[in-house]
This record gives structure tokens, C-alpha cells and sequence, in this order.
């Protein structure tokens, strides 16, 4: 598998056992702003089992007799889960929504009204709550004291394996799409060739854990060794506070949201990081993507494809805060639920593997 990624702590790997499913797997978005209430809108508050949300916009396009692109939505959630999401459509088409939406997989919790329809990324995050099955008492305990260490001191921020395509190599087809030089065409090839986009990114984050834990777990001469890096440098790393190293240029954003800027001065960055204000991003690349400076740029360097320049890039937080976690266990059954909430863009399963340390994919 090529999705080999670098886990940042360092606690031995957990058992228990993980499906996605539509009974032990729950997920709802939360929306950037409560909407207006009146307006050209209709906002549905839609809860679906064993749907993905393309489907479900099917459905709702057939129901209305509209077009697809005419059905706004904030993200995409899996099929296989209970899900709740928000959709928006022209409110004339209400009626016709009304008498003809008859399946038994969508169910519509709330319906308001909105001056504007709701546009990709439109949302907070989503909240979780997560069945794990077959995990016993000590591990339940300990995967509570982890996930909340974690709330504190966040995780790093990869895709999760749901991006890269039932066999984990769809990002090979998009890179030979981005390489080809020619404009996408529908859907299928802009999720192949942001999964190689993906891809890069995830290399790149594997690879800047995997010199932070170097730096972590070494005296300097023996990291700078490691590393090849001159001494003087690795003790200003090593002094960061926050185990995730940043570099001059590299590029971060006010967390959760907010404009990039550049790393001049390592400390009072890294004061700032370890407080949760700023996080670093990594580089989507592609069309007009903003990239590191100086030391951080060669770190991204090796991760970056200029011939990628048929999708616009982007910059990902690289680091994120899981927040609101709650376990609760049941001796019984051996089963532990888990809620929290993600920051939007982030997978559910990236935590769950941080805390076990063992891939979440059904090879």
C-alpha cells in the first residue's frame, strides 16, 4: 500500500475493530451560519442512510425535476453511514419537492429559508459518533486519555483513505490526467487528479512528522546527523515547544480560518502554534497555489508538481484540533462509541488511526 503515513505519537497501537456503516457510523454537518429564515432558498436539513450525497442530489434533482448543479450542498458524505447534511434549492421548486420525494432513505429533519444557496465548503465541521466494537476495558480507558491528549495537543491532518479510490491508487490515473495537459472533463477526472493532489500532500505531511519525531526523540548532534541538517539548526527546533516543527517560510494561516503568512521568526511562530491561534499549512498544488519560502520551500519542493495546473491549489492545514470528545464504553457488548467534532475537510478516520496506529482500510 502506498499510503504509508507517519504517525505522531508514540504509544503502542491499540485493537479494536472498525466498519463504516450506517449503523456505527454517524456523522452532521454544522453549518458556517444559522440561515436567515427568509429568501429564494429552500435549506433542507436532510438526515439519509446508505446514500452518498451525489445520489442523494440525483434523487432530489429527479424529484424536482431541476438540474443537478441547481442543488447546492456543503460537502460530500459517505454512503455507507447515517448522515446529516444541508442542501439548498430555488424555494419554487418546494411542490414539487413536497409531492414527489418518497423514498425511505431520506428523511427531512428541518427546512428553512436563505437569501443565498449553500456553496462547497460552505460549513463549520461535522460532528461524530463512531461505534468501535471488540476493544477491551484497558484499551477503552486508554484510547479516552489519548483522544483527549489529543484535543490539546491535535493531530496531523491527512487525507483519509477514502480519497484515494476502493484500490488506494486512483491517484495514479490523476497524475497521468494532470500530465496530459488537457482540461478535465466532468467529475470522475477532477476527483482523480485532486486524489494524486491529495497524494503529494500526504507525502509531504508523512515526511515533515516524520523529521519532527526525529528531532523529538534524539539529543541535536544525534538528529543533525539524521537529518544532515547543521547543528545550530536543529537546537532552534528543538525548542519549539509543540512537536510538529516549523520552518522559515513556512506558510501559515490563523486557526480555523483566516489569510496565510509566512514563518519569519520560528519562536514566536512556534508560542503561537502551540496555543492553537495559527496552524502550518501544506500545498495542494495546482494553479495559482501559494508556495513555502526559503528552508520550508525545499521541504515542499520534492512534493510539489508544477505540471498539475488543470485544478487550482490550495494550502491544508497541516495540523488540526479535534474537539468535544466523549467515549463511552460498554463492558458488555465490548463496545466503545466516540463523538467528536472535526474541523470541515478533516477525516473522521484519520483520528481513529492516529489513536490505534493500524490503517482503517479493509485490504
Amino acid at each position: 500500500m502506498n499510503h504509508i503515513k507517519t504517525y505522531a505519537y508514540n504509544h503502542t497501537p491499540l485493537k479494536f475493530d472498525f466498519k463504516q456503516t450506517i449503523e456505527r457510523f454517524f456523522v452532521e454537518e454544522i453549518p458556517l451560519y444559522p440561515s436567515t429564515g427568509t429568501g429564494n432558498y429552500l435549506i433542507l436539513k436532510i438526515k439519509k442512510t446508505d446514500m452518498s450525497t451525489w445520489k442523494l442530489i440525483t434523487v432530489l434533482a429527479k424529484a424536482t425535476g431541476l438540474e443537478e448543479r441547481d442543488i447546492g450542498y456543503a460537502g460530500l458524505k459517505d454512503k455507507s453511514a447515517t448522515t446529516i447534511q444541508y442542501v439548498s434549492l430555488p424555494k419554487k421548486y418546494e411542490k414539487e419537492l413536497n409531492k414527489n420525494l418518497t423514498t425511505e432513505k431520506i428523511e427531512i429533519l428541518e427546512r428553512s429559508y436563505s437569501k443565498t444557496p449553500i456553496k462547497i465548503g460552505h460549513l463549520k465541521g461535522n460532528r461524530f459518533s463512531i461505534v468501535l466494537h471488540d476493544i477491551s476495558e484497558k484499551d477503552a480507558k486508554f484510547f479516552n486519555t489519548t483522544a483527549k491528549k489529543m484535543q490539546v495537543n491535535g493531530i496531523p491532518n491527512y487525507y483519509g483513505y477514502q480519497r484515494f479510490g476502493e484500490d488506494s491508487r486512483s491517484y495514479l490515473q490523476g497524475k497521468e490526467i494532470a500530465h496530459s495537459g488537457k482540461r478535465l472533463k466532468g467529475s470522475k477526472e477532477k476527483l482523480l487528479v485532486s486524489a494524486y493532489q491529495s497524494y503529494l500532500y500526504n507525502k509531504w505531511l508523512s515526511s515533515r512528522v516524520k523529521l519532527s519525531t526525529i528531532i523529538t526523540d534524539n539529543k541535536a548532534d544525534e538528529a543533525a546527523k539524521k537529518l544532515q541538517y547543521p547543528i545550530e539548526l536543529v537546537k532552534v527546533l528543538a525548542k519549539q515547544p509543540q512537536f510538529f516543527k516549523l520552518f522559515i517560510g513556512d506558510v501559515t494561516m490563523p486557526y480555523p480560518y483566516g489569510k496565510t503568512n509566512f514563518v519569519k521568526d520560528m519562536l514566536q511562530s512556534a508560542q503561537s502554534f502551540k496555543q492553537g491561534k495559527i496552524s502550518p499549512t501544506g500545498l495542494l498544488c495546482g494553479a495559482n497555489a501559494e508556495r513555502a519560502k526559503s528552508d520550508a520551500y525545499h521541504l515542499e519542493e520534492e512534493y510539489d508538481d508544477t505540471e498539475l495546473s488543470s485544478l487550482k491549489g490550495d494550502r491544508r492545514f497541516a495540523w488540526i484540533w479535534p474537539k468535544e470528545v466523549e467515549t463511552k464504553y460498554d463492558s458488555q457488548s465490548k463496545e466503545l462509541t466516540v463523538e467528536f467534532y472535526l474541523p470541515k475537510g478533516s477525516y473522521a478516520t484519520t483520528f481513529l488511526e492516529e489513536i490505534g496506529k493500524f490503517s482503517l482500510k479493509e485490504i
